[in-house]
């Protein structure tokens, strides 16, 4: 058979794609661009802008033009900002880098308006409930014996902080196992039943809470109960918190590599085995993580609370009994009366709700910075204590028994005497 490179005129090896390098001397290099930090031009820039820019909202809203307002002046001013900082960026640089110190402007901006927004209200809370805060008594007594014209060296918010922290656990006792479970269902079962609690769970989470509360009032409060009380509120407080809880614990659970479970079932672990020793202390961060989120949405809730755990000035330690009223329809309860010095508890009580709402986030923050799987200094301790104990444990299981020599019974004492008999 006659090769066909032969009936070919030309090189076969032209057949074959060559790859050429490029000379590194052949392109010439542009200067390099640090995208992370500022020079000092670039710094000079930014505050000429700004001052710049403040100058001209001045300039408009005092002397120019027939406008007034705090937003407009800071609308205006900001406008004139990123139109003079483009400007001045635009000359000495291209167009890629004038869009890129741009877009990191705005980025920026952003950050600082809702880092401002949010410390303007932690700091204009705290300022209007300053008055209250710094009585004890406002943290030791109740308005049982209070009134709204009584100074505020009477009366306080304890009664609110009992209720609040009772309805919460009730909350927590149902929703954490309730939600958690869930989650592991949808990760470690699936099928179509699994995809339609997702859908319904992802659903909840848009809920308004006035129909949650609405549907505990009918369900329960009219259907058992017949009265407001704290155990209602702690089941309206579950329905918000269960579809944060779910869709957090599932989506940390989808984080958890499979060559784990993989080597669980190597080993001969059954399924749920696998979930209860390998799944769960995997993304016991997360699940944690996932369980202050849910209560840092139910300890905030109002509208729930309003409709099912009736509003008292008195102590209310029975759950199953009685009006048992929580912060925030203490504070609700508060601002709503004109005098001044109910409007100081009720901003108080607003800022130990904030601070305590904050303080969750921060350690749910906290917590789950971590990976699945990535254990403190105590908990690898503990592990490391475990598999010590273990392997101690297996040791004296498979060590083998010690053989019992016998043991002669002692001579007749004839014999040793030399008897000859």
């Amino acid at each position: 058979m006659t090769d066909v490179t032969e009936l070919l005129p030309i090189d076969p090896d032209t057949f074959r794609p060559a790859t050429r390098m490029p000379d590194p001397g052949d392109t010439p290099r542009g200067a390099r661009r640090n995208v992370r930090g500022m020079t000092a031009r670039q710094h000079f820039d930014l505050i000429g802008a700004a001052v710049a820019g403040a100058s001209l909202a001045t300039l408009l809203f005092g002397w120019f033009a027939p406008l007034s307002g705090a937003i407009g002046w800071v609308v205006v001013a900001f406008v004139s900002f990123l139109g003079l900082y483009v400007l001045l960026v635009s000359l000495d640089a291209d167009l890629q880098e004038v869009i890129d110190r741009l877009t990191a402007v705005l980025f920026a901006s952003a950050g600082v308006v809702l880092f401002g927004a949010l410390a303007f209200i932690v700091v204009y809370t705290l300022t209007r409930g300053l008055d209250a805060l710094t009585h004890t008594n406002f943290f030791t007594q109740t308005m049982q014996f209070a009134g709204p014209l009584d100074p505020l060296t009477t009366g306080g918010i304890i009664h609110a902080i009992v209720g609040t922290l009772i309805q919460i656990a009730i909350a927590l006792a149902i929703a954490v196992p309730l939600g958690i479970g869930t989650a592991v269902f949808l990760n470690e079962v699936g099928g179509r039943f699994a995809r339609f609690v997702r859908t319904v769970s992802d659903a909840m989470t848009a809920l308004p809470s006035i129909v949650a509360g609405l549907f505990v009032y009918a369900a329960v409060i009219q259907g058992v109960t017949h009265e407001r009380s704290g155990l209602a509120a702690g089941i309206a407080i579950t329905v918000m918190m269960l579809p944060i809880i779910i869709r957090s614990a599932d989506v940390v659970l989808r984080l958890v590599p499979g060559n784990l479970r993989e080597a669980s079932y190597g080993l001969g672990a059954s399924r749920w085995r696998t979930v209860w020793h390998v799944v769960l202390p995997t993304a016991r961060s997360g699940l944690v993580t996932s369980v202050i989120l849910g209560t840092a949405r139910g300890i905030g809730e109002t509208s729930p609370v309003l409709l099912t755990s009736g509003v008292t000035a008195a102590m209310n330690t029975n759950p199953l009994s009685g009006p048992m009223i929580s912060l925030p329809l203490q504070v609700f309860d508060f601002v709503r009366s004109p005098e001044p010095s109910m409007v100081a508890r009720g901003f108080g009580a607003a800022a130990v709700l904030l601070v305590l709402v904050l303080g969750l986030f921060m350690l749910a923050r906290t917590l789950g910075g971590r990976a699945p799987g990535d254990l403190s200094a105590r908990q690898r301790r503990a592990v490391q204590a475990a598999s010590r104990r273990d392997v101690q444990r297996f040791a004296a299981r498979h060590a083998p028994a010690a053989v019992a020599q016998p043991t002669l019974p002692d001579a007749p004492a004839r014999a040793t005497q030399g008897d000859p008999s």
